[in-house]
């Protein structure tokens, strides 16, 4: 068995004495894992750094094994993600997220072109919390927990949307809400791609993407936590205001 495509490093840990076992998400083989023979050495350790741009060829002898990769460098995003707290903490995010919450061997396609775009945009920081939000808002409606921002679930409302529904994920609005209005999670504009993306909105608006990260995706999921790099990406984007 033999293909051959072009991916982002999700995540790298060592094996053996010099081994390597790398997750990448590929645009045609989703998120697969294999070894990467001399994955420790000078000269490939620091190509296998979490967010980096690969051209992979993954063999194994059947379909099932996990197989070995080698790696040729497309283009590395670590310089830029090292040049400050919100780029590096946002890279972390989106490559833990993923590999925490992708099926393996599961194709994503349009998953995989906006995580490569949000990734491309790492550094610009003005405008990267609402790029990560959307992507946040990419990933749950990918997996089937997609929230539905048009009308609300109440009154089919299409204005003055101020909640989420915590259960089905669809919007209520503020008279639709009535004397329930406390248990439901905030609708910020921005969630709808409408108003000022200023990064107060866009906290509001990751407290409620977090919510059916935590209690929807991670819950299928058998109850695993979250990666702890999408508390911190939020920390340190509140840091920030």
């Amino acid at each position: 068995m033999e293909w051959r495509d072009q991916g982002i490093l999700l995540s790298a840990r060592r094996h053996g004495e010099t081994s390597t076992i790398i997750e990448v998400f590929t645009p045609e083989h989703g998120r697969h894992a294999g070894i990467v023979r001399g994955g420790t050495s000078r000269k490939i350790a620091p190509i296998l750094q979490p967010g980096a741009q690969l051209d992979v060829t993954w063999r194994a002898r059947l379909e099932d094994h996990i197989g070995a990769f080698t790696v040729e460098p497309v283009r590395s995003r670590a310089a830029i993600a090292m040049g400050g707290r919100l780029a590096l903490a946002g890279l972390n995010a989106v490559t833990g997220l993923a590999a925490f919450s992708l099926p393996e061997r599961e194709v994503h396609l349009p998953l995989y072109h906006r995580t490569e775009a949000v990734l491309d945009l790492l550094g610009q920081d003005e405008i990267w919390p609402l790029a990560y939000l959307r992507w946040e808002l990419s990933l749950l409606e990918e997996l089937g927990y997609g929230l539905d921002l048009t009308s609300c679930a109440v009154t089919g409302a299409t204005e003055d949307l101020a909640y989420v529904s915590p259960k089905s994920g669809r919007a209520v609005s503020r008279t639709g809400a009535g004397e329930w209005a406390a248990r439901l999670l905030p609708l910020p504009a921005v969630l709808r791609g409408e108003g000022q993306a200023e990064d107060a909105q866009i906290v509001r608006g990751l407290q409620t993407t977090g919510y059916f990260l935590t209690h929807h995706l991670a819950a299928g999921l058998g109850s695993r936590p979250l990666p702890q790099a999408r508390a911190r990406f939020v920390e340190a984007l509140i840091r920030s205001l």
